[in-house]
């Protein structure tokens, strides 16, 4: 089952793929995650991803495709991937299709206003990256961490301001992809404002 999850940040696609993947036994491929590893592996893609980052600049779509080609052609995507973050544009759908075929895109459905909620009330521990949620995932103890009784801050990026220009970005270069992938037969709808275990019930279903 090859796979790309789309839908806009805090539509939960990391928690949905992490069971999926286990599910179907095939790799979760983060963007972010790829980014990381070359950078800690040294590759000659990671030592210029990190230098461009050094600098301020933006990887540009051919190490990001070139990351992502050699990602899938590894053991572990033989029966399939989960790609998560990337394409994210249309030039890098159409490498994507050049590389290989997909057998479903899911489109993680969720409101402007159910995403605000979600991620404006994501707090973290600075120390341990532990996420807490003021609403669905409480600490303990109000604003402390469970284990270090730290102070829990919240990130910038989960600010309302910052979350609202994040969904303007991905509404404007990603919402292309929902009608590319139409077109294509390949758009699975799945509704993402639920419960993890009723998204992945539903996830489940659609791709039956």
């Amino acid at each position: 089952m090859k796979m790309v999850f789309l839908g806009p940040p805090g539509a939960g696609k990391g928690t949905i793929a992490a069971l999926a993947k286990d599910y179907y036994g095939i790799p979760h491929i983060s963007t972010g995650d790829l980014f990381r590893s070359n950078i800690k592996n040294e590759t000659a893609l990671g030592l210029q991803v990190k230098s461009i980052l050094a600098s301020g600049g933006l990887v540009p779509d051919s190490v990001t495709i070139e990351m992502v080609r050699n990602r899938i052609a590894e053991p572990d995507c033989e029966k399939g991937f989960i790609l998560d973050g990337f394409p994210r544009t249309i030039p890098q759908a159409d490498a994507l299709a050049e590389m290989t075929g997909l057998d479903a895109v899911v489109d993680f459905q969720i409101s402007t206003e159910a995403v605000v909620a979600r991620l404006s009330g994501r707090r973290m521990c600075p120390s341990t990256g532990r996420i807490y949620h003021i609403l669905f995932n409480p600490p303990k103890v109000e604003g402390k961490d469970d284990e270090t009784g730290e102070d829990l801050i919240q990130r910038d990026d989960d600010k309302e301001e910052a979350i609202k220009h994040r969904l303007e970005v991905y509404t404007a270069q990603t919402e292309p992809l929902i009608k590319y992938y139409t077109d294509k037969g390949l758009i699975k709808g799945v509704d993402a404002s639920v419960a993890p275990d009723k998204v992945f019930e539903n996830l489940k279903k659609a791709l039956a």
